[in-house]
């Protein structure tokens, strides 16, 4: 930019102790020849050069006209850095952000303080270091990330195996399968690119070894020692995404260190997510470096303990641009007052009401859901406001054994996780459980407000979640599954829906047995979190309401989701697809594209038919040069087994010149 009061520097190298060189890009204040400025980390495999260069674009100029120095680096093995990522947030990838924070402390033009920030796999790793205590590392900005590695994220949920897990697997094969930028690292780029095909690992092998909450899955979840993060930490989350829980978990965590932001958004930074209103992250990030990192007195420890956006009585759409809602804050978090609701007679019920018939003996009922109940439930991370996001439930409904409230009288606002308690049995050694809350609206379309699933072998009280065991055979078992946190208004003239059911595909994957649940309706004990005493807040959006760059297009971006059902094979496909299109960065001429094509298949009578296979397709190019790289990852099952297998070929110009497979049996481990 002309004039503008900082410079960008492309590609500075990094040297690590053992000789790797890392690649960052770094936005420089002008200031900092005059006296040094503070910086900012973020540590991600997600390419600077092109993959996450239009967010980057719109966020560190602002930090640096502020006069904070911004780092992107690539993790070892992604981009331009050298060598072979290794894992997720593997104790290597962590010591490196440890060393590369000592690096920029120690740089003439760095003040001594850094953050670390970032969204998802930054902002997972930005509160891991953050545990880890590096003496320069003075506070961070997390979001979309997690503080439970086994339950809340893309792997595992409550004992249930995400369909999310494989999706991931392929993403990040295709992203680590790619080349660095010639332009950056030179003629060695392509015995660099030959490096990460040889040895680059396929995450789903690691990931599928550990279907229980062990040791590997502890590793790096701050909630295992929340204590050991002493610096101010934001965490911040969309409800449209799977990472909502968090927020809350850190305040109360760390009710002294953390403050929360919960917006309506999908995985994207507040300040250009969708649906809106949107946030002004600029502000709210440039405010709290000032604070942690330059120890200006503006108030930014004051800010309310947890801000929220609640959704009011919000309906699905095949894009929804804007959720209406309003703004609250409570400046202490608390566990939040409960309303509880049971059913009587097959309907839901404050407990508190009056109603006829026996209030106390058991009734048992049968669910065994369709194998495809599911298809309406979204992405389980979402990044655009269309079908990735929860539709219209009435779908799911059908499949799902369903208890509804009278019209409300009255509005019901919610803030937190709801829960149920229930006594159930299954005559197989384990089933897995879906709860829905769902608002039914005056004309029937049905919202899905908050979910919970629960593998039943799984259902330690305690939480652990790494001693699964069978199910009693001839006797029910109370208990309990936790929603994820929600922040919503139900109106005066709506209904409460409860939906249960034994399927939520392809969210989760089935259970081996397909042998239903008996549910006692008498023991239901539903508990609603309310939103008690807050206070109205106006919260800033942004200046710039298309804060990102624009690029050349080639190719125009497309996406599609379809749900396919075979009625004479008694089959079900879900099917995306989505292509970015081909856009060239017009300062550097690197023009990439890449394509997913996901299809997940079950037949209705057998779990173990199911089925996902996912390919991408990555084109990076410029006049005279192209790289393409093609990988493809499968997970099928047997009743006692999971099969995963997944290929990468590589292209150069229009020949391939590599090609590597993978093929492996992972026994079923109570799931």
């Amino acid at each position: 930019m002309t004039n503008a009061p900082y410079s960008v520097i492309e590609n500075k190298w990094i040297t690590l102790k053992d000789g790797t060189r890392l690649a960052a890009r770094i936005w420089m204040p002008d200031s900092a020849d005059l006296s040094p400025v503070p910086a900012v980390l973020e540590f991600l495999p997600y390419r600077k050069r092109d993959g996450t260069s239009p967010r980057d674009e719109s966020t560190y100029p602002v930090f640096a006209r502020a006069g904070i120095a911004g780092l992107r680096v690539d993790i070892r093995g992604s981009g331009e850095s050298d060598g072979v990522i290794d894992g997720e947030y593997t104790p290597f990838e962590l010591a490196n952000a440890c060393e590369i924070i000592a690096w920029i402390a120690d740089q003439a033009w760095c003040n001594g303080s850094v953050g670390m920030m970032g969204i998802s796999w930054g902002g997972f790793n930005c509160l891991q270091v953050a545990a880890l205590q590096p003496p320069a590392l003075k506070a961070v900005i997390s979001i979309a990330s997690t503080v439970d590695r086994y339950n809340d994220d893309i792997h595992y949920k409550n004992g249930c195996q995400l369909a999310a897990q494989l999706s991931w697997a392929a993403t990040m094969l295709a992203y680590q399968s790619r080349s660095p930028d010639p332009d950056l690292v030179g003629d060695r780029w392509r015995a660099m690119w030959m490096e990460r095909l040889e040895n680059e690992p396929f995450f789903m092998e690691e990931w599928l070894g550990h279907q229980q909450r062990d040791d590997f899955w502890k590793h790096a979840s701050i909630c295992e020692d929340f204590d050991a993060v002493k610096i101010p930490s934001m965490v911040m989350a969309g409800w449209a995404d799977g990472y909502r829980n968090t927020p809350l978990r850190a305040i109360e965590g760390m009710p002294d260190r953390a403050k929360a932001l919960i917006g309506p958004w999908v995985h994207k930074y507040p300040h250009f997510a969708w649906p809106k209103p949107r946030a002004d992250f600029h502000g709210e990030a440039i405010r709290w470096w000032d604070k942690w990192l330059r120890n200006i007195d503006n108030g930014a420890e004051t800010v309310p303990q947890m801000r929220a956006y609640i959704l009011d009585a919000v309906k699905p759409a095949p894009r929804r641009d804007h959720d209406a809602g309003f703004w609250v804050a409570k400046n202490t978090w608390q566990t939040p007052e409960m309303a509880h609701f049971t059913v009587r007679n097959e309907r839901l019920v404050a407990q508190d009401d009056t109603f006829p018939g026996d209030k106390g003996a058991s009734v048992n009922v049968f669910v065994k859901s369709p194998l495809d109940t599911g298809t309406a439930a979204g992405e389980y991370f979402t990044l655009k406001p269309d079908a990735e996001m929860a539709i219209d439930q009435r779908s799911d409904d059908a499949g799902s054994l369903c208890f509804d409230s009278t019209e409300l009288q009255q509005d019901i606002d919610l803030l937190g996780r709801p829960e149920i308690t229930l006594a159930l049995g299954c005559d197989a050694d384990w089933a897995n459980l879906c709860a829905r809350l769902v608002d039914v609206h005056p004309d029937g379309t049905a919202t899905r407000i908050s979910f919970g699933v629960l593998n039943l072998a799984h259902r330690d009280p305690a939480g652990n979640y790494n001693a699964p065991g069978p199910m009693p055979k001839g006797e029910k078992v109370s208990m309990t599954l936790v929603f994820d946190a929600c922040g919503y208004r139900l109106r005066a003239g709506h209904k409460l829906r409860l939906a249960l059911s034994t399927a939520y595909w392809p969210m989760i994957l089935p259970d081996p047995f397909n042998a239903g649940l008996t549910i006692d309706t008498a023991s239901i004990d539903l508990s609603l979190p309310l939103l008690g005493d807050h206070d109205r807040i106006d919260m800033p959006e942004p200046e710039n309401p298309d804060p990102l760059p624009t690029y050349i297009e080639h190719r125009p971006a497309s996406t599609r989701r379809e749900v396919r059902r075979n009625l004479t094979q008694n089959k079900t496909d879900y099917c995306i697809t989505e292509d970015t299109g081909l856009f060239e960065h017009p300062d550097t001429g690197l023009s990439t594209r890449q394509i997913r094509d996901e299809t997940w298949t079950i037949t209705l009578d057998d779990p173990t038919s199911m089925r996902g296979h996912a390919v991408w397709t990555c084109d990076m190019e410029r006049p005279g040069w192209f790289t393409r790289t093609v990988c493809t990852a499968t997970l099928t099952c047997t009743k006692t087994d999971w099969h995963i297998t997944a290929s990468v070929t590589a292209v150069e110009q229009d020949k391939q010149i590599y090609e590597k497979t993978w093929n492996r049996t992972i026994p079923r481990n109570f799931m």
